[in-house]
C-alpha cells in the first residue's frame, strides 16, 4: 500500500479527488500491522475528530478538518455546520480559494516555480533505472518523459500522488475546504490565508535538489497513489480518524519503501517536520493572535491532531477543547 504521496492531499491545499472507485485496504491489514496501528494511536493527543471548539474567555475557534478532494457527502455535512459557521467573525484557511485560483492561473502561464531552471535534469542526476520507473509513472498521469525530466522533485512526488483516474475530473479541488471557502462567501464572512503559497514552495525547495532527488528515489516504493489507497484514505476521514490516516502510511510505507528502518525513519521525520511541524507551528501564530472574536479555522485534518497538532497546541495555550458534531 502506497499512502505516502496521498498524504500531500490530505496535508496541503491541493486539488485531489476524483470520480474513482476503490476498496478500504485496513481490513486486509495483518494482525500485526493493525496491532502497531492501534497502539501507536493510542499513544498520540487528540487521534479523533473533524469539529473541535477551543475557548478562551470571550475566543471561541471551530477547528474543521478539511479534505482537499471532493465527496458529495461533504455537502450534507456543510449544510448542518452552517447555523453554526454563520456566528463566526472570520474564516482561516490554509490558503483562501481566490490566492489558489490566482497561483494555479500564474502557473498555467509560467510553470518555472516548479521546473528546473537551470543545471542538470533529472535524467542526469537520476540512474537510468530509477529514471525509467518513474517516467512511467508519470506517463500514467498525462505528463510525458520531456517535461518530467525539467520538474522539480517535490512537484513530481505530488504528481505521484495522485491516481491516474484522478486526473481529469474538472470538479476534483471541490473539497471540504472549497466548499466552507464557498460558504464564506456566500455569508459574506472574511477570510483570510494561514500561508502564503510562495513560503510553501520555499519550503519545499529548502534542500538542494540533489538531496531532492536523493529523497524522491529512495521513496519510490511508497509513493505513487491508487484508487485503494484514495478509498482508505477517504474512509478513514469519514470515521474522523485523521491521525490514523498518517499512521497507516508511516507503517506501511516503510513496508512498501524497502529501506531499513533508519533511512525510512530519517525521510519521514523531514516529510512530518516539513508538512506538519514547521507550516502548524507558523500557524500558531496567526491562531494565537485571533482575540475576542469567533472564528473558523478549517485546515487538513492531518493537522489537528498529534503533540504537534492545533489542537494539543491551543490546550497547552489556555484553551479548553470540545468535541463537537460533524
Amino acid at each position: 500500500m502506497r499512502l505516502i504521496a496521498l498524504l500531500i492531499y490530505f496535508l496541503l491545499p491541493v486539488a485531489a479527488q476524483a470520480a474513482c472507485e476503490g476498496s478500504d485496504l485496513r481490513p486486509d491489514l495483518s494482525p500485526e500491522a493493525r496491532a502497531e496501528l492501534q497502539q501507536t494511536v493510542a499513544g498520540i493527543p487528540f487521534p479523533e475528530g473533524n469539529h473541535w471548539i477551543a475557548t478562551k474567555g470571550d475566543t471561541v475557534l471551530h477547528l474543521i478538518g478539511t479534505l482537499h478532494a471532493n465527496d458529495a457527502r461533504m455537502d450534507a455535512v456543510v449544510e448542518r455546520l452552517t447555523p453554526t459557521l454563520s456566528e463566526a467573525d472570520a474564516f482561516y484557511f490554509e490558503v483562501t480559494q481566490e490566492e489558489m485560483n490566482a497561483f494555479e492561473q500564474d502557473l498555467a502561464k509560467d510553470m518555472s516555480p516548479v521546473m528546473i531552471t537551470s543545471g542538470p535534469s533529472l535524467i542526469d542526476l537520476m540512474s537510468e533505472e530509477d529514471w525509467s520507473a518513474l517516467s512511467h509513472g508519470l506517463s500514467e498521469r498525462g505528463i510525458p518523459g520531456w517535461m518530467a525530466a525539467k520538474m522539480r522533485p517535490w512537484f513530481l512526488s505530488m504528481m505521484l500522488g495522485i491516481p491516474p483516474c484522478m486526473m481529469q475530473d474538472p470538479s476534483a479541488n471541490y473539497g471540504m475546504d472549497a466548499r466552507l471557502d464557498e460558504l464564506a462567501d456566500e455569508l459574506d464572512i472574511p477570510k483570510h490565508s494561514l500561508e502564503q503559497i510562495a513560503d510553501l514552495m520555499s519550503m519545499f525547495d529548502s534542500h538542494p535538489i540533489e538531496k531532492q532527488v536523493q529523497s524522491l528515489v529512495r521513496m519510490a516504493g511508497a509513493m505513487g497513489g491508487s484508487e485503494d489507497q484514495l478509498a482508505t484514505m477517504a474512509n478513514a476521514y469519514w470515521e474522523e480518524k485523521h491521525v490514523e490516516i498518517i499512521q497507516l502510511a508511516r507503517i506501511q510505507g516503510l513496508q512498501d519503501s524497502g529501506l531499513s528502518p533508519e533511512v525510512f525513519d530519517e525521510e519521514w521525520n523531514d516529510f512530518e517536520q516539513k508538512l506538519l511541524v514547521e507550516r502548524n507551528s507558523n500557524w500558531m501564530q496567526k491562531i494565537l493572535n485571533i482575540q475576542d472574536q469567533t472564528a473558523v479555522i478549517a485546515v487538513g485534518a492531518g493537522h489537528l491532531g498529534g503533540e504537534h497538532g492545533l489542537l494539543n497546541q491551543l490546550q497547552q495555550s489556555g484553551y479548553t477543547l470540545t468535541r463537537a458534531a460533524f
